[in-house]
């Protein structure tokens, strides 16, 4: 279907504006308000909506993305090569808590069907989770999944599935080194996420740096009732074990007790106030900041009200928005905790001679994402206009009893960012993308939200949310956010299944591991 030329403007005070159209906009092609483009504009490309001279600020989201490089006249593709990208700001003199707000009048009545933890927590799956303890027993954690899964599942149906916790960490690394803490604790809070009912099973090669009671030392797991130990591990060099198939059936062997005690939870009726959330994006163009990212922001302040918790994260790419989240801190303390972060990123790329300029991609500047300050603009919509309650560091987990909106400090790998929330606790996961990817997790339902109506006809059986409509004029925001909020309590509930899960896409863990390895 064609239709009129038409750009969006995301503040009042922006000279410039994106092409909405599918496809594109020639030259010549007229806005409603008499703009003319003087050379064809991509889709979700930037087009001056006023002359600027070179020099000029080029606003949008009403901050400055960059400065003209030479003059740009009324109607032009206003893009990288036109663009000298702004500094970023310092850490001194930043505003701290300055602008939180008021507590929303709280959302009451929404509930969905989980399984309640012995430790308070619920999980939105009931799964079997296989830790390892080192990179080097992956395999046969692997094929022991695959045989629990065609010989011992079908014997417990209320279980989901197993999940192999695959990581390349445990060996060959500096296990003392200070940062070592980082991975280590991303492995064992991964195992404790609610999703696994508190069930911890480990398979050790023997030799490795990363001791099982290392990663579970006395009193990292909940107790549960039963015989079994808490700490369960197979061991790959046990003298006990001749051949590989001793191995792998000394795994499936050890599944049993811990099967049996999944199968028997139920779920139950639950507030709304039990879900963890996740929020992430990735292949991101600049729709992500326009539909995808606003309506789960929206759903953020929907979840927060019905006291639930919200992460946010990516350090690489909120970085140049440091201003707005130090000013939307509960407290002062909030506002240091998130300088102390983006202060770790900037020491990062000085030690590494690197510039955060690298941070967009190909596919970002495809999608019409000019650099990190435009990129960062739109990434952080995702977090709503809540306070931000906590921070936390890369794979802690979140404090016993806290909800409300947190920024759990993350890079902004798409992999490295979904380990670390579910190291944090997340139950749930919302991953927005403009480009398009397969993302998934094998540990928690993930909903893709596709920001413009082309990728989600063209990506048919792998975007859940069609976010496009909000450009097409088709919905609002407030809309499409109240649309997630209660498909998130029904793929919490099981009622539904989002289509990674239908694929079974998911890859293996990636820890964020800054210490040397050896």
């Amino acid at each position: 279907m064609n239709r009129a030329p038409r750009w969006i403007r995301m503040h009042e005070a922006d000279n410039v504006a994106i092409v909405a159209n599918d496809g594109g906009l020639e030259a010549g092609a007229t806005f409603p308000d008499g703009l003319s483009l003087r050379e064809r504009v991509p889709q979700g490309h930037k087009v001056a909506l006023a002359d600027l001279a070179a020099g000029a600020a080029v606003r949008r989201y009403g901050v400055v993305i960059g400065r003209a490089l030479r003059d740009i006249p009324a109607g032009s593709w206003v893009h990288e090569r036109l663009l000298a990208m702004p500094e970023a700001a310092g850490m001194d003199d930043l505003p701290l808590a300055t602008a939180p707000r008021a507590a929303a009048e709280p959302l009451a009545g929404f509930t969905f069907e989980g399984y309640r933890n012995a430790d308070g927590s619920v999980g939105t799956r009931n799964l079997l989770a296989i830790t390892q303890t080192v990179q080097c027993v992956a395999g046969v954690a692997r094929i022991a999944a695959e045989r629990i899964r065609a010989e011992l599942l079908p014997r417990y149906p209320n279980v989901d599935g197993v999940a192999v916790l695959e990581h390349g960490y445990g060996c060959g690394v500096a296990i003392d080194a200070p940062d070592a803490v980082i991975p280590i604790r991303t492995v064992r809070n991964i195992s404790l996420n609610p999703n696994f009912g508190g069930e911890v099973m480990l398979v050790s090669l023997g030799c490795e740096k990363l001791q099982p009671e290392r990663l579970m030392p006395p009193g990292a797991i909940p107790l549960h009732a039963g015989p079994t130990p808490a700490l369960d591990v197979v061991t790959l060099q046990d003298e006990r074990h001749v051949g590989f198939m001793s191995m792998v059936d000394a795994v499936v062997r050890q599944a049993v007790p811990h099967l049996e005690r999944l199968n028997a939870r139920r779920r139950e009726t639950v507030p709304a106030s039990e879900l963890v959330v996740g929020v992430q994006c990735g292949g991101s163009d600049a729709f992500s900041g326009v539909t995808a990212n606003p309506a789960v922001g929206f759903c953020t302040d929907l979840l927060v009200r019905a006291g639930a918790t919200v992460l946010f994260s990516e350090t690489t790419e909120v970085r140049d928005a440091v201003d707005q989240l130090t000013a939307r801190a509960a407290d002062a303390g909030v506002a240091e905790a998130i300088k102390r972060e983006m202060a770790w990123y900037d020491a990062y790329l000085a030690r590494g001679s690197a510039d955060r300029s690298a941070n967009t991609t190909p596919g970002n500047k495809k999608g019409g994402l000019s650099n990190i300050v435009e990129k960062a603009m739109g990434s952080i919509i995702k977090s709503g206009t809540a306070p931000i309650v906590g921070v936390l560091r890369p794979g802690e987990r979140l404090p016993a009893g806290r909800r409300g909106l947190f920024y759990a400090a993350t890079p902004g790998s798409d992999f490295i960012c979904g380990t670390l929330q579910l190291a944090a606790g997340m139950n749930l996961h919302v991953f927005t993308t403009g480009r398009g990817t397969p993302y998934g997790l094998a540990e928690v339902p993930v909903i893709k939200v596709g920001t413009r109506t082309e990728l989600a006809r063209r990506w048919h059986d792998l975007i859940d949310v069609n976010a496009g409509r909000v450009a097409d004029g088709e919905a609002t925001v407030e809309d499409l956010g109240w649309d997630l909020f209660r498909l998130m309590l029904a793929v919490a509930s099981g009622r539904q299944r989002t289509w990674a899960e239908r694929w079974q896409l998911h890859n293996a863990l990636v820890l964020f591991n800054p210490a040397p390895v050896t």
